[in-house]
């Protein structure tokens, strides 16, 4: 067996192989070119049949795709891990280096399944999962030029004091575009109005057609359909969350849940000292983190349970802070929805919601 660590670039991946020994047998840089690809493919092969087979660790990234495909096809088996803090001394080498003798170092457990210290596995979405990522992250992208755009409107109105001229309590009605395209001003400030009008025309439209493609998607996704379940939870925030969990079964309880999208503290003890957390480690996905902030003005309107419990942490800890712990319960809830195939129930189910009063109750 080989064991290959990959630092991939978008001209160019850095390879480095061991073999059973750990000895380095190939160590250089191949451009991402398809004819420089398919000959390091092919002169891989000469090793493979003296060796058995490749295991292959790769770096996350935002263009793995096609070569976790190429290598696959090649009869790779490949791992794609979360990348590790940066050091102090970083090259493309060392890195691949790295992952190659992190790999090397741990191949039975690796064989096995079992978790290794500086590989943070990654599960790689499949056809459907990935799509559902990417046009929910568009949606999201569209909607913050939207506002950007917004903003940008009402400085230029600013400038001028002009912003309670508007006939209309906001300026995305019919009313107050109209009366943004005929408004009289300088010829510069003419000219950006105008250049920021089309602009917002052109991303209202933009999201209409997200929307609308999500709307598709999100009809053909029952775990998505399971999540609109939480109050003010429409398709791009079920969607976007239901994408982002992907197989639930991954997850060993609802804490690996919250963990796995950043919302659990993070902590930097040393001996016996008293256990001290930090703020949460943001590790996760931000759409995942955006949606349930969301999400949480809805549920606390909604659901006394919840506003009871976000009120009493609120009076000791704050409003931020309370804010962020009905997100990670709120990951918790969506981890026994989907495990159990339950839609969210107001309060909690019946026995929780039972044992809640009796302890208040008490108290």
């Amino acid at each position: 067996m080989l064991y290959t660590g990959i630092d991939q670039h978008g001209k160019q991946i850095t390879v480095s192989v061991r073999n059973e020994a750990g000895d380095l047998i190939v160590r250089r840089q191949v451009s991402t070119r398809w004819a420089k690809i398919d000959a390091f493919v092919e002169e891989m092969k000469q090793h493979l049949a003296a060796h058995g087979g490749v295991l292959a660790v790769v770096e996350v990234c935002g263009f793995n795709h096609w070569l976790l495909v190429r290598l696959h096809a090649a009869g790779w088996q490949v791992i794609v891990v979360q990348p590790e803090e940066s050091a102090a001394h970083k090259t493309d080498r060392r890195d691949a280096s790295a992952l190659s003798e992190v790999l090397w170092v741990n191949r039975e457990r690796v064989r096995q399944g079992l978790p290794v210290r500086g590989l943070r596995q990654v599960q790689v979405p499949g056809p459907d999962e990935q799509a559902d990522r990417r046009i929910t992250s568009l949606r999201r992208n569209v909607g913050r030029e939207l506002t950007r755009t917004i903003n940008r409107i009402k400085a230029v109105l600013r400038r001028h004091n002009l912003e309670q001229e508007c006939p209309t309590k906001g300026l995305e009605t019919k009313a107050g575009l109209k009366w943004l395209w005929q408004l009289g001003l300088p010829a510069i400030e003419r000219v950006e109005l105008d250049q920021q009008l089309w602009r917002l025309k052109l991303l209202r439209e933009q999201a209409r057609q997200l929307q609308f493609e999500i709307e598709q998607r999100y009809e053909r996704n029952a775990a998505a359909q399971r999540l609109s379940t939480i109050p003010g939870a429409g398709a791009y925030a079920a969607l976007g969350l239901a994408s982002r969990v992907g197989d639930v079964r991954r997850f060993r309880g609802p804490r690996s849940l919250a963990n796995y999208w950043g919302l659990t503290p993070g902590s930097r003890n040393s001996g016996e000292a008293t256990q001290r957390l930090g703020s949460i480690t943001k590790q996760g996905s931000p759409l995942a983190r955006f949606l349930l902030g969301q999400l949480v003005l809805h549920v606390l309107r909604k659901d006394a349970a919840m506003r009871l419990w976000f009120r009493q942490i609120k009076r000791r800890r704050g409003a931020k802070i309370a804010r962020v712990a009905v997100m990670r319960r709120l990951s918790m809830i969506i981890w026994h929805m989907l495990t159990k195939n339950e839609d969210y129930v107001l309060g909690g189910p019946p026995r929780r919601r039972l044992r809640n009063e009796r302890n208040n109750n008490n108290n």
